[in-house]
């Protein structure tokens, strides 16, 4: 006799269509290459989420050292300043501070200046 999977097996079909909601063509419709698809989008969303983390703090060395030097200082001359005077702020919040709060980021940059003595 047969062995038929029935409920589970629509089920299973029923999850992969639903993550491939949205793929064009053959790839949202028939279920080997739907599979294939899913399987590297998941492959994409992995990698994708470290590289993310890694643009982040791209884009706040940019913002911070644009806005140190505005204020007469090299970006690394204030991540050492800010190492000088054991000021335990990260890039994300300094970044914060350099676009919504200038002047809470000029008290900042001019502890630095006075920690490397400048």
């Amino acid at each position: 006799m047969k062995v038929d999977k029935g409920a589970a097996r629509r089920r299973a079909k029923k999850r992969l269509f639903k993550r491939a909601k949205g793929f064009r063509g053959g790839r949202g419709k028939l279920l080997r290459s739907m599979k294939e698809t899913v399987l590297r989008a998941d492959v994409f969303a992995t990698r994708d989420r470290r590289v993310r983390k890694r643009d982040f703090r791209k884009l706040w060395i940019i913002r911070i050292n644009a806005a140190v030097r505005m204020q007469g200082l090299r970006y690394s001359q204030f991540i050492s300043g800010l190492k000088k005077a054991n000021i335990a702020l990260d890039r994300k919040m300094l970044a914060d501070l350099a676009v919504a709060d200038e002047k809470a980021f000029s008290e900042v940059v001019a502890l630095a200046k006075k920690a490397l003595g400048l």
